[in-house]
């Protein structure tokens, strides 16, 4: 018995033209439909140059795609019919993906940096925890300002609140006050974010910062010990 057999050239599922390999493209998950995954009986196309082209069937209209080596994107779903346009869909799935990572280079990171107090921190610590917050404020971030109680302590708030409001005075003219000063558990804490238009008045008049500002090393310095002084406590 012979058995003949036979290789073809052609791609899987199809033959070897543009347009019929291009019937494998599939969008990415949530995306919009192409070609012959659009589902609409009849489309309004636009073609690669923006010229209308009228209503057609999505057969018709992949095939003019397919002709110049294009794919039919569904642009406007919810339109009646829906539109869709010939476009180069590796190339505008390339732009998508420029588009998403400057998108991410422009997004604002918004950091929160501690300050710890104790309620009967003398003036000289609250100056320079205050240089250290303003360092925060300029460079963009949000500062919590903690004042903790331990024992009888608990027992005068009014002297930790007399304390955190004197730093929150010290840097008005850099801060909006996101949180008002309140009680969580044993500490009060304020929150204050950077306000834009102050901030820039400020950079203005001290391009250099001036001597009321900390280092960002000193600065982040600060933080650091916050964060192990609370990590002791807890431990404690």
């Amino acid at each position: 018995m012979v058995i003949n057999t036979f290789r073809s050239n052609k791609p899987f599922g199809g033959s070897s033209s543009t347009g019929a390999g291009r019937d494998f493209r599939k969008r990415d998950k949530d995306g919009p439909r192409i070609n012959r995954e659009i589902r609409a009986a009849q489309v309004r196309v636009v073609d690669e140059n923006g010229q209308m082209l009228g209503v057609m069937t999505v057969d018709e209209a992949v095939r003019i795609a397919e002709g110049r080596g294009l794919d039919l994107l569904e642009v406007g779903a919810t339109a009646n019919p829906p539109t869709c346009k010939i476009i180069d869909y590796g190339k505008y799935k390339y732009e998508q993906k420029k588009k998403q990572v400057q998108a991410r280079k422009n997004q604002v990171i918004i950091v929160t940096k501690e300050i710890q107090l104790r309620p009967r921190t003398d003036v000289h610590d609250v100056e320079v925890k205050a240089r250290h917050a303003r360092r925060f404020l300029l460079d963009g971030d949000k500062v919590k300002i903690n004042v903790r109680f331990s024992g009888r302590e608990m027992a005068h708030q009014e002297v930790g609140l007399t304390t955190l409001n004197k730093l929150i005075e010290m840097l008005k003219d850099l801060c909006l006050i996101e949180t008002s000063p309140k009680m969580e558990g044993r500490q009060m804490f304020a929150l204050l974010s950077p306000d834009p238009v102050k901030v820039k008045d400020y950079l203005k008049a001290h391009p250099k910062g001036g001597a009321q500002v900390a280092s960002r090393e000193e600065a982040e310095k600060e933080a650091l010990d916050v964060s192990e002084a609370s990590s002791d406590q807890n431990e404690a």
